[in-house]
């Protein structure tokens, strides 16, 4: 099980959470989110991390040109579409070397045949609760509704993961699930995150899992 910790900003913050080695790291590039690192970092802040860490940039409807001079700036290695992005976004960006993660937001009555488009397209889907403020809200969907997913694609989960669902994490056998996406329930104030929290996670992540 892969380990993404996203909605990260600031500099010291972002050292110490590269210092416990997640597999991804993610900084949000969209302005109305609370945890928009734009306006935060500088790309050597980015570009000096451990190259074995994935460093995954967040975006929600943005043009293609924006998402390219981005993910150059700040040598990311994967994006992450949080809109209504379609698959041939996805496919250009995949062309370009960049690993693709479409999101989607879950809810009771989701059909998983709306991913048949993506499945050529998308190195990977992530699952979070749908929300008007495309993700971050802290809350989880029901993870029965995995039991529909049909594809070969491997899949984050998201949505209001905290350190006590790993248990129930456990009870998920589906091989497709590839990685948690944990935001806020880890976090003193949007985009700080709690580095005692965070490695008591990934400690049990690597030795449970």
């Amino acid at each position: 099980m892969k380990v993404k910790v996203c909605g990260l900003k600031y500099a010291k913050n972002i050292a110490e959470v590269a210092e416990l080695n997640p597999d991804f790291v993610g900084f949000i590039f969209y302005e109305k989110s609370l945890r928009f690192a734009g306006d935060k970092l500088n790309p050597e802040q980015i570009t000096t991390l451990p190259q074995k860490i994935v460093k995954t940039g967040v975006f929600v409807d943005e043009d293609s040109q924006t998402i390219q001079n981005i993910c150059r700036d700040f040598k990311l290695n994967a994006v992450q579409l949080h809109g209504s992005e379609n698959a041939a976004l996805c496919e250009e960006l995949q062309n370009l070397g960049l690993k693709v993660i479409k999101s989607f937001g879950i809810f009771e009555d989701f059909d998983f045949n709306e991913l048949t488009p993506f499945v050529h397209s998308c190195d990977y889907f992530l699952f979070d609760t749908q929300t008007k403020n495309h993700g971050g809200s802290g809350k989880k969907f029901s993870w029965d509704i995995l039991k529909n997913y049909q594809y070969h694609i491997p899949y984050f989960l998201s949505g209001g993961i905290s350190i006590d669902d790993l248990n129930k994490i456990k009870e998920i056998k589906d091989n497709m699930l590839y990685a948690i996406d944990i935001n806020s329930r880890f976090e003193l104030a949007p985009g700080l995150k709690d580095i005692s929290v965070l490695k008591v996670l990934i400690n049990r992540i690597k030795h449970e899992f």
